[in-house]
């Protein structure tokens, strides 16, 4: 058995670092969202890529797949929204075994409108604190992270 390469000081000082925001963002962009939109920030994920999407149509897998979703988790979520009257489901014409996610009138109006408290919420959490630089460098480090957590890119991160 390998030894273990314990982290150094300054590497672990970092990791909890890292590992504080991990765990301390998703409840801030929660708060925003639930207070001003009554969404939780998966349902505006999910919104927003509908919204991203051509017609604002994407097939049910395809959209679990870029919002890192089990099927019956994206599957619950959507009938949320479908009862809330943001989303509909819709044959695939393609596919008769396949079901499309489509963002209605209704979705698209809640999505422009929650937008802008969900852009200035990123900008008091992470843009705004940071310079040019800093930034620059916090997307070097995502990216490097990323191409080993999601090596093949399903999570349409590149913009």
């Amino acid at each position: 058995m390998d030894a273990v390469r314990w982290l150094t000081p300054e590497q672990l000082r970092s990791w909890i670092r890292f590992e504080a925001v991990i765990e301390l963002m998703p409840a801030a962009l929660d708060s925003q969202l639930q207070h001003d939109a009554q969404l939780t920030h998966f349902e505006y994920v999910v919104l927003s890529r509908l919204s991203e999407a051509p017609e604002r149509v994407m097939r049910m897998t395809e959209l679990a797949v870029t919002t890192n979703a089990t099927p019956p988790r994206l599957s619950h979520v959507v009938t949320r929204l479908e009862s809330r009257g943001f989303v509909e489901r819709i044959p695939c014409p393609g596919d008769r075994r396949a079901t499309n996610a489509h963002l209605t009138e209704a979705g698209w109006q809640k999505v422009v409108a929650t937008a802008p408290g969900h852009v200035q919420t990123v900008r008091d959490h992470v843009v705004d604190l940071l310079s040019d630089e800093q930034l620059d460098q916090l997307g070097v480090i995502m990216e490097t992270l990323l191409q080993k957590l999601d090596p093949g890119n399903s999570l349409k991160r590149d913009v």
